[in-house]
């Protein structure tokens, strides 16, 4: 290898580990900003919430309660728990028969928000307004038999509506349960209205597609958009075409989820591009929660909530410690075997197993913040064996090089060649690591399922690190004397490879040391 190329290498790799430790230290800033500071733990560890969903057995419907229908409710409801990025959170049917219950548990103190939200029904209707008026309850006229009624309005559903009260917080519960094929009385969600709803010609059924966006002008705030399928945009042209026609307040089309109106826009052309928007003066996460819980559908039966309850930790804070001595001393052996067995090349596996070990923590650390990623104690042990992943990363580059040195290379080109022929070992290691853990991930449940994603993104880390930052730093030290000219503790001496190897010092090869 030439002089000006192996220069040029050295002058790359310094430029790589630059980039690598400016990353980290940005890296780390981002977590201090977000408040970072501590790692989220998992139902194990910490400890949560838990409530029980019991179906809800209406008049004639306790055919509807099935082993199917009650696992076709866990699995919406676990989508709906991952998708809002509550990691380690565990959704199980319990019983048989109409005794079948739901339990979900989820990690954290903001487990009775979530629990909340993928307990409800979240059957989506759009129905044409008949009727509207304050929240209060009225009475009804004296003479209200000779008042000539909206279309599709009986005396019946007239009276109801009068006596409904939606300033109580009882009649805004929701809850789902409404026929789509009759007419119904329901509250605006915020309690300052009323409505009379003729039957539902859109449903939640139709909908492929909800997202939360936020109004660039800033006149909406954050609102919800949908996308129909075929029919649903058939039906919603049909509707919208045809109370555009009709005077205040049948000019209007009531958005309503789980019996409860969240808005009731006017309608004033044709909406005929498959699309629509929910508004209601959302919060970014009322909006973001909304739209994840439509997006997979309603559950195909309503429940009644059990009572809440927070759970302690299974495991808690002596099993965590006892978990991260186990890994310091892991880490700790191997730092040890390397110096003793490596000597100076030990400095290149120490740096880079404490930079894995900073990375792994600032990944832990972020993405407890982004997706809601929590360690569990199966995860720190997936945490652990990465360890000796990443070691052997080393061992197959360093024994390398080695080898290359005992045929006659010089140091300098023994590391060039040395990782060409080493890193499709690396990376075919590192690849039968993945494959496991995305087997176990998408094939195993619960506390698996965090043995495999620590696995897989440590090593993922492991690969980061030894490329853009093992191997370049093996490549700058290659040009000190301490190495190249094979001093007895650089780990390149003749005695440490086994060989008396006689080539002169001035010809950039390995001394006798």
């Amino acid at each position: 290898m030439s002089a000006n190329k192996i220069a040029n290498t050295q002058s790359r790799a310094l430029r790589t580990i630059s980039i690598v430790l400016l990353t980290v230290l940005a890296f780390t800033g981002v977590a201090f900003i977000l408040g970072a500071k501590s790692f989220k733990l998992g139902l194990d560890l910490q400890g949560g919430t838990s409530v029980t969903l019991q179906p809800r057995i209406e008049a004639g419907q306790a055919g509807k309660v099935t082993t199917e229908s009650i696992d076709q409710a866990v699995a919406i409801i676990r989508q709906r728990v991952n998708s809002l990025g509550v990691a380690e959170s565990e959704v199980s049917a319990q019983g048989t028969g109409v005794n079948r219950q739901i339990t979900i548990s989820v990690p954290g103190e903001t487990g009775r928000r979530i629990v909340d939200l993928v307990g409800q029904t979240a059957e989506l209707r759009f129905r044409p307004v008949l009727a509207e008026g304050a929240a209060n309850a009225t009475t009804v006229s004296a003479d209200a038999a000779n008042t000539t009624l909206p279309a599709g309005v009986t005396p019946e559903l007239n009276a109801q509506f009068a006596a409904l009260d939606c300033t109580k917080p009882e009649n805004r519960q929701g809850g789902g349960g409404d026929n789509e094929a009759a007419a119904i009385i329901s509250c605006d969600r915020g309690g300052i209205a009323k409505y009379i709803l003729a039957p539902a010609e859109v449903l939640g059924r139709q909908v492929t597609k909800a997202s939360s966006l936020i109004d660039p002008q800033g006149t909406s705030g954050w609102y919800v958009t949908l996308d129909f399928n075929g029919e649903g945009s058939s039906k919603f042209g049909a509707m919208t075409t045809r109370v555009t026609t009709l005077p205040p307040p049948q000019n209007q089309a009531a958005i309503v989820l789980d019996g409860l109106v969240y808005s009731a826009p006017r309608i004033n052309e044709p909406i005929n591009n498959g699309t629509a928007q929910i508004t209601g003066n959302f919060s970014q996460i009322e909006a973001q929660d909304l739209s994840n819980v439509l997006k997979y559908g309603a559950l195909p039966l309503a429940f009644d909530r059990g009572e809440v309850q927070q759970i302690s930790p299974s495991l808690g804070a002596e099993q965590l410690r006892g978990g991260l001595i186990a890994g310091a001393l892991g880490l700790l052996l191997v730092i040890i075997y390397s110096i003793l067995y490596y000597r100076g090349l030990g400095i290149v596996s120490v740096g880079s197993l404490l930079l894995a070990t900073v990375i792994a923590i600032l990944a832990f650390l972020l993405l407890g913040e982004w997706i809601g990623f929590t360690l569990t104690l199966a995860g720190i042990a997936g945490a652990i064996v990465a360890i000796g992943i990443t070691a052997d990363s080393f061992i197959v580059y360093f024994e390398r090089i080695r080898d290359e040195v005992r045929e006659g290379k010089s140091l300098k080109s023994a590391v060039e060649t040395g990782w060409t022929r080493a890193r499709r070992t690396v990376i075919v290691a590192d690849a039968v690591s993945m494959i496991a853990s995305l087997t176990l991930y998408f094939f195993a449940v619960g506390g698996v399922r965090g043995f495999a994603f620590t696995l897989g993104l440590t090593t993922i880390i492991d690969l980061i690190v030894v490329f853009f930052f093992t191997k370049p730093l093996v490549t700058v030290l290659a040009k000190f004397p301490f190495f190249s000219e094979g001093h007895a503790l650089s780990g390149f001496s003749g005695k440490s490879l086994g060989i008396v190897q006689k080539q002169a010092a001035a010809t950039g090869g390995i001394s006798n040391g």
